[in-house]
């Protein structure tokens, strides 16, 4: 019998605060130099005492909305004691048995499924600092400019079956928590990390023994290391090898899993309640509040662009083009379904889509519409837009990229071109469909693109008396 995978995702979200958890020092450590992004609360100090920073909760908030859930009225801390270097107080705040956000669910599409993707909750944390261990060197350097940095640890329920969905319950819960404006979602420099427990049995009823792969930060790592450990774990059991309870890394040279630590247990946290910071107590008028400042997310932004007539690998490309969505959703609500398909055709792989407003692209789409410029004409005038404040009609003008629409000036040209061509004009004749492709193709590069192609091959049937 075929053996079948259950697969759980712990996600860690970097909150997009402008300062950490528990002080009031800066949160981006990207370009920081090391340990210059640290106060007496960072390094644990004696004496030092934490202060909530009120933000992360309000984006914690959103995210339980995000998630298809109310959040917890009431939620509290805990200390989570484990001993690492880069952990200074000997153990991390966290959220044990009352966090801030309980149950909700992910809607994922994967492998022609639609498949919900339960959660079972969500806690709001701080983060360690980060060990570098030089090449060749006996000792390790310890940087604490991401230690108090707001995480949002969201725990899925085992209900993904397949490296695919895997894959796509990452990317769309990256997309909701971005969309939302809980992260900038720079993956590329840790903001959104995922951990993957993997275990496979006969039984659905009777999971496997799991193996935990920690700090994956790309979709793809994510498909590759579940499906390696799927194949793994599948190999040890045909042996008649046992699969050990662990937590394991992610090689992507290698394209493996290897074996760290063996996994914790609760009980090996020994989690205590945090006695320094008060519990979080959220009121209606607040968390109403919170909901109505809720942006459009991911799947009502999809049944928009459904509804325009779409296609749903197009709208997926949009989608990972955050900046672009709300000028095409601002098109959508101030032209037609045509013009918004435009808009989106143009915005898809726009380097500088914020640069280009939503008045100025219904401007350019009318001017497609009117016949004064081609639809190619228009690409170029896009593209020169977002370098520019001007409007498309004096950039068109500007660029010589007027559409010609005008019988009697392209009368002449029509004349010229089946004058120069006799051999397609008598396939035209003939009733070759692609030659008059051809005669319509050199009006337009003798009218160095300005004639309507339209009107040129109207004028050219004419002539040809087809």
């Amino acid at each position: 019998m075929k053996y079948i995978p259950t697969i759980g995702i712990e996600t860690h979200v970097q909150l997009n605060t402008k300062t950490k958890l528990f002080a009031a020092v800066g949160n981006d450590a990207r370009e920081a130099p090391p340990n210059s992004l640290i106060s007496h609360i960072c390094t644990a100090l004696p004496g030092a005492l934490p202060v909530l920073n009120s933000a992360a909760v309000d984006l914690v908030t959103k995210a339980a909305f995000t998630l298809n859930v109310r959040p917890q009225k009431f939620s509290k801390f805990d200390r989570k004691h484990y001993f690492y270097p880069d952990l200074p107080k000997g153990y991390q705040i966290s959220q044990y048995d009352q966090p801030l956000v309980v149950g909700g669910h992910v809607l994922i599409e994967a492998e022609g499924q639609n498949i919900r993707v339960g959660i079972t909750r969500a806690h709001l944390e701080e983060d360690a600092g980060k060990n570098t261990h030089p090449a060749g060197a006996n000792y390790s350097l310890i940087d604490l400019n991401r230690s108090g940095t707001p995480l949002l640890e969201i725990v899925s329920e085992p209900d993904i079956h397949s490296p695919a969905q895997a894959k796509a319950y990452a990317r769309e819960l990256y997309l909701l928590m971005k969309y939302a404006g809980v992260t900038d979602g720079d993956m590329y420099h840790g903001h959104v990390r995922f951990d993957v427990n993997v275990s496979i049995s006969k039984d659905l009823q009777k999971p496997g023994i799991r193996a935990e792969i920690k700090n994956l930060n790309s979709f793809r790592s994510v498909e590759s290391a579940v499906a390696y450990e799927i194949k793994r774990q599948t190999e040890l059991l045909e042996k008649g090898d046992k699969v050990v309870q662990e937590t394991r890394g992610w090689d992507e040279a290698k394209q493996k899993t290897t074996s760290q630590r063996g996994k914790e247990e609760a009980q090996d946290y020994r989690y205590m309640p945090e006695p320094d910071i008060p519990p979080i107590e959220l009121d209606d008028a607040y968390i109403e509040r919170i909901e109505k400042e809720m942006p459009q997310l991911p799947p009502m932004i999809r049944k928009k662009l459904q509804q325009i007539k779409i296609e749903p690998e197009v709208i997926e490309d949009i989608l990972d083009q955050p900046e672009a969505v709300p000028i095409i959703l601002e098109v959508l609500g101030d032209a037609d379904a045509q013009t918004a398909r435009r808009a989106a055709f143009w915005l898809l792989h726009s380097a500088n889509a914020e640069q280009v407003n939503a008045h100025r692209v219904i401007a350019l789409s009318k001017m497609v519409d009117e016949g004064s410029l081609s639809s190619s004409a228009a690409k170029t005038i896009f593209e020169a837009m977002q370098n520019s404040k001007d409007g498309p009609k004096e950039i068109a003008e500007h660029l010589k990229l007027i559409q010609v629409s005008d019988e009697s000036s392209i009368e002449k040209v029509v004349a010229e071109v089946i004058t120069d061509n006799p051999k397609a004009a008598q396939d035209v004749k003939s009733g070759e469909a692609k030659a008059i492709g051809f005669l319509v193709g050199q009006v337009m590069a003798k009218s160095k693109g300005q004639a309507n192609p339209g009107v040129a091959q109207k004028l050219i049937k004419k002539h040809l008396g087809v």
